[in-house]
């Protein structure tokens, strides 16, 4: 018996078709299933339409929109695409991660770099591979389907602006490859504990403070007054800049409250604040969570989720940081005492 197969369509440039000022969301979802017929051999497809944006646009307010049209019908089908733009694909498919877990059906992110509807196109392949793999009885949770490759909702990152093969998996397998309508699994689906779980509230009061050389302490007061977390995207292994450090640590200490976390610049082998004077006296000195080998997509959609969770202390959300969710922790990380 085919599997029933819902498409969810958001705009992005698998949909995009010229306008007077560039290329813009304009293809429908049952107009995208119409490009891809064979699709209807190894499945039963329907589509709806949540959103037609630019995925520059994409916002938390649009994946609460994704959690809530999978949550409605999660009954009724046997897994999910999305048709999404790739510019955010990688922030939606850590999102989608937190946001619903433990899902024994598939959740897929696909999208293209070029529209569904050029002859020459990545969008068509990419699609029924996502399609293929939502299908296999063997998929389960959420993942990206992109350029042959199955990467973990939180393990991917757009490395590539132009190229057909613009996603990567940070510092950890691909799940499976999809070659000549087949599926090669690198990582073996592991039965979840427990019963699927949505949420639907994300809290987006974060600021990403990114590090560079000289960088000057103005402003610092105003991110702590205004922002429930910061995610400091450090320099290397992590650590904070003389030129603010004192004005940092005084104004941590005015703002217990606030959720500091130390990330890294550099794409691949994570943080580690123990390395440097720079890093390791500030963490003794400060309660810093740390990303470690965690991608900067999976910190801030993570740091969102948490926030959003009500009834939650300051140190209990130190702790469910360091939970491993979805591939997106590999290192052993031990909560703050």
């Amino acid at each position: 018996m085919k599997k029933n197969i819902l498409l969810i369509a958001t705009g992005g440039t698998i949909a995009s078709q010229k306008s007077e000022h560039g290329l813009a969301p304009l293809i429908c979802a049952e107009e995208i299933l119409s490009y891809i017929p064979d699709v209807y051999q190894f499945c039963s497809p329907a589509a709806i339409q949540i959103c037609n944006i630019d995925s520059t646009n994409m916002e938390p307010r649009h994946w609460k929109l994704m959690v809530r049209a999978i949550r409605e019908r999660y009954g009724e089908y046997d897994g999910f695409v999305v048709a999404h733009g790739t510019d955010t694909m990688a922030y939606t498919a850590a999102a989608l991660s937190y946001m619903v877990q433990n899902s024994s059906k598939p959740i897929v992110i696909t999208g293209a770099q070029k529209s569904i509807d050029l002859e020459i196109t990545d969008a068509k392949t990419n699609l029924l591979d996502s399609f293929r793999y939502a299908a296999d009885d063997k998929s389960q949770g959420v993942q990206i389907v992109f350029g042959g490759k199955v990467i973990a909702g939180t393990r991917a990152k757009k490395i590539r602006s132009k190229s057909y093969n613009a996603f990567d998996s940070i510092d950890f397998p691909f799940l499976a490859t999809i070659q000549d309508a087949r599926i090669m699994r690198y990582i073996p689906s592991v039965p979840y504990e427990g019963p699927v779980t949505f949420y639907e509230e994300m809290n987006g009061n974060i600021f990403l403070m990114k590090l560079v050389p000289g960088i000057s302490p103005k402003g610092l007061r105003f991110l702590f007054e205004q922002y429930d977390a910061i995610i400091v995207e450090s320099f290397g292994v992590g650590g904070i800049p003389a030129s603010v450090s004192d004005v940092f640590y005084g104004l941590y200490e005015s703002y217990p409250e606030k959720i500091i976390i130390m990330a890294t610049q550099v794409a691949h082998e994570g943080s580690d604040m123990t390395v440097y004077e720079v890093g390791n006296k500030i963490k003794e000195e400060c309660r810093f969570l740390e990303s470690y080998d965690m991608t900067l997509e999976a910190v801030i959609a993570k740091t969102m989720w948490m926030l959003g969770l009500e009834g939650h202390s300051k140190q209990s959300m130190e702790q469910l940081f360091y939970k491993k969710i979805n591939y997106d922790l590999i290192f052993e990380a031990s909560p703050l005492n």
